[in-house]
This record gives C-alpha cells, structure tokens and sequence, in this order.
C-alpha cells in the first residue's frame, strides 16, 4: 500500500518537501508558514550552545503577536515556551 501522508510526501520527499515550501512561499497568507519552517529545520541544526538564543528569535519572529510574522494559527500550546528553567529541546 503506497503511503499518502503529509509526513511522506511533503517533508519525507525532497521533491514533495520543496514544491510544498514553495507553495507556502508563494501565498501571502501562508509565507510566515514556509518561513517558520525553515527557521524550526535550521533550528535543528544548531549547536546545542546556539539553541536558546534561535529559540528565542522564532518565538519572537513568529509566535508572539505583532512579531514580524506572527502565526496567529498556532495552539497556545504549540508556541507555549519551555518549563522556567528549562532548555528548549
């Protein structure tokens, strides 16, 4: 059974990743999207001493409001900071 999922095709897939962000790039409603995104995949491969400093400017970037590109669609949840105290993962 051949696999459908958003996870398979759109950021399993390289071709299915880059023709899905540019999609997301290309509709001004989903541009912040794309951009955060890129920021979480280049998050990921920060050195561990780089982490907070980029968790703060995406949390600042695009889950606070008014920040540059404010992505008022996420859950409370989802842009909810770490633990005090607590390293983001």
């Amino acid at each position: 059974e051949e696999d459908t999922s958003f996870r398979w095709q759109c950021v399993e897939q390289p071709i299915g990743k880059l023709l899905f962000r540019r999609f997301l790039e290309g509709r001004p409603g989903l541009a912040a999207a794309g951009a955060l995104w890129a920021e979480l995949e280049a998050y990921e491969q920060c050195e561990e001493e780089e982490r907070a400093g980029a968790a703060a400017a995406i949390r600042s970037r695009f889950f606070a409001p008014g920040g540059a590109q404010h992505c008022a669609f996420l859950s409370a949840a989802a842009v909810a900071g770490p633990p005090p105290g607590e390293a983001p993962p």
